[in-house]
């Protein structure tokens, strides 16, 4: 059962079923165990579920003979704030975009220093299935509760200048995840009107799946930027990691134009800065970089990863196609807070619609991210390589799946980390030339 929901860089699976009270209760022992810790954060989103794991996970904590920090519902990336602020080991309660029926557990040391397959993961989970946890404890740990979000909320303001802010409006789309309750503080007393869509917390997600990579649960947020003529409009994930944008005639936002944007805005600061993209990333990306001056590093698609790599080579920003910003001053973390209050400050620096300043970026035709279910995924990968190979490809990358590229058109397959999908990526120099072999690699991935 182990094996189903340790995955490459988190813990995922559906409650009740393969992750249930008792998996969170040995987590939290062999987690103690293998960092020898005295203390650990844990935060929780809004799951139905999240109360029940994270109080098992807490029990096996202080079995363990260590402190819980319980810090609450919060964002994910509150958790990797805290663990970096207070330098302490720490655990979020998510399963980010996933139905309802899912949760999970994403860890990382102290300093937000992911943990992942490479580097803890597959340890914990040896550790479990053979109970290899101390035998004497001589003193049960405690769980003490702490309010983080002032701090917190100091923390991302201090990536804007807050006196350049202009008088925004914003639609902001929470999906009753924690970007309802996270957006309010954040967004306190700054000159900016927020019009609210979905802020109840609410883990069986009454209006729409908290997922706004899918495009169809974005188009309330579309309807209120246009309804009340808006700046622009933001949609966040449930734990609010991630944020996609709608620009102010209501047109969704490809996450590398975004990216794009972000990363000329700190080049024009520092140039000569590394900056790493993941390998679905619009080429946009990596020509931007190099035209401001920047040196790109490409990294396999996952935040443990990118993070990994952040530290390795000192990278300022990464990004992701998936919508996750990485800071190197927000101990080298994602998060989509922080996102959002640049975005706004770009904006209103440069006193020019969302869509004016994307402008340059629109190089490319970027399929939106298509998943297929597939039974053995490997063999497809396989099946894939063997058909595009034999068309004379410029190149072809195993760094994540395959990754194909022709001169004027290329695409990713990579299997899914969390779900039995495969996922396609894929971009050209035509719309024309896009559909088409879009409907080509489908047509294969459900062969």
């Amino acid at each position: 059962m182990l094996s189903e929901i340790f995955k490459a860089y988190d813990i995922r699976g559906i409650y009740g079923q393969n992750l249930t009270e008792d998996v969170a209760y040995k987590v939290g022992k062999a987690f103690v165990h293998f960092l020898k810790c005295k203390e650990a954060v844990v935060g929780t989103d809004m799951r139905l579920s999240s109360p029940k794991l994270s109080k098992a996970f807490m029990h096996g904590v202080t079995e363990q003979g260590a402190n819980a920090i319980f810090i609450g519902q919060v964002c994910t990336d509150a958790v990797y704030f805290a663990s970096g602020f207070m330098k302490k080991p720490g655990v979020m309660f998510t399963a980010s975009h996933n139905p309802k029926q899912y949760n999970g557990i994403k860890m990382c040391r102290p300093g937000a220093v992911p943990i992942n397959e490479n580097t803890g993961l597959i340890a914990i989970k040896s550790m479990i299935e053979k109970n290899q946890y101390n035998a004497k404890i001589k003193k049960t740990g405690k769980i003490i509760k702490k309010d983080i979000l002032k701090d917190y909320s100091i923390h991302v303001k201090r990536f804007i200048n807050a006196k350049k802010l202009k008088k925004l409006k914003i639609a902001v789309d929470a999906g009753n995840g924690m970007a309802g309750k996270i957006i309010p503080l954040i967004y306190k007393n700054l000159h900016v009107k927020i019009f609210p869509l979905y802020f109840r917390l609410d883990g069986s997600f009454p209006n729409h799946p908290a997922d706004p990579s899918k495009y169809e649960n974005l188009i309330e947020l579309q309807k209120i930027v246009r309804g009340k003529k808006c700046d622009f409009g933001m949609a966040f994930d449930g734990d609010a990691d991630r944020i996609f944008f709608v620009d102010e005639n209501g047109e969704i936002v490809n996450s590398s134009l975004i990216s794009s944007l972000i990363i000329k805005n700190i080049l024009m600061k520092n140039k000569k800065e590394k900056i790493i993209y993941n390998l679905v990333c619009s080429r946009i990306v990596p020509e931007t970089i190099r035209k401001f001056g920047g040196t790109p590093i490409i990294e396999r698609v996952g935040h443990s990863f990118i993070k990994d790599t952040m530290r390795r080579t000192k990278a300022v920003f990464a990004c992701e196609h998936s919508a996750h910003y990485y800071y190197i001053d927000n101990y080298n973390a994602d998060s989509g807070m922080i996102t959002s209050l640049i975005a706004a400050e770009i904006i209103s620096k440069e006193n020019r619609p969302l869509s004016e300043l994307l402008n340059e970026f629109r190089k490319y035709h970027t399929i939106e991210e298509t998943n297929v279910e597939v039974h053995d995924k490997q063999a497809k990968i396989k099946e894939i390589e063997k058909i595009y190979s034999k068309q004379n490809p410029k190149k072809i990358s195993k760094l994540d799946g395959i990754t194909i590229e022709f001169s004027n058109w290329w695409f990713n397959v990579r299997p899914s980390n969390t779900e039995p999908l495969l996922r396609l990526n894929l971009e050209a120099n035509s719309e024309e030339l896009m559909n088409e072999k879009k409907e080509d690699l489908l047509r294969i991935m459900k062969s």
